[in-house]
């Protein structure tokens, strides 16, 4: 549970607000802790996050905290100790957690610490396993792939057979 004051500050409350009308504009969350990494480490990472619709933010963690509890997702708060970037997604977060892991083994001070995904807290090594399975647009490009095949065979033959006959009444 967040350390909430008697009586917030105006700014505060404000910046809790923000926090959390950014929150809800997302679905899942991964928490990253990002220290020692350079200003242009951070920037390359956003960039690559940006690809894929997945902000990364920084916030305070008690304003975090708040916002978080507020919107009823518990269990976060052991995430938000120390300095902790939060990857927002809307749909595919695996993709955002694969350019994570991606990007931790070239700069290793970025730290995934774990996630909430889909109403449910993954840690670090439950998001790793997540971040290697395929995203939705690619699980439905392999199904679509696996099913157009027979469909291609089946039209190939049936060609096969029109050329065969058309060869053979040209005779």
């Amino acid at each position: 549970m967040a350390i909430m004051a008697k009586k917030l500050q105006p700014a505060k409350t404000q910046a809790i607000e923000e926090t959390k009308k950014v929150f809800s504009e997302y679905n899942d969350f991964i928490f990253a802790e990002y220290r020692g990494l350079t200003v242009e480490q951070i920037t390359a990472l956003r960039d690559k996050l940006r690809e894929k619709e997945a902000p990364l933010k920084v916030v305070k963690n008690n304003f975090a905290r708040v916002a978080f509890e507020e919107m009823k997702i518990d269990n976060v708060a052991d995430y938000l100790k120390g300095p902790t970037a939060v990857v927002m997604s809307k749909e595919d977060s695996n993709e955002a957690a694969k350019i994570l892991f991606d990007f931790a083994k070239d700069a290793p001070n970025l730290v995934v610490k774990g996630a909430y995904i889909n109403n449910e807290v993954f840690d670090a090594a439950k998001i790793e396993a997540f971040s290697k399975v395929p995203g939705k647009k690619q699980l439905i490009a392999m199904l679509m792939s696996t099913i157009n095949g027979p469909v291609q065979k089946l039209a190939a033959t049936l060609q096969a057979y029109v050329d065969k006959k058309s060869a053979e009444g040209a005779n």
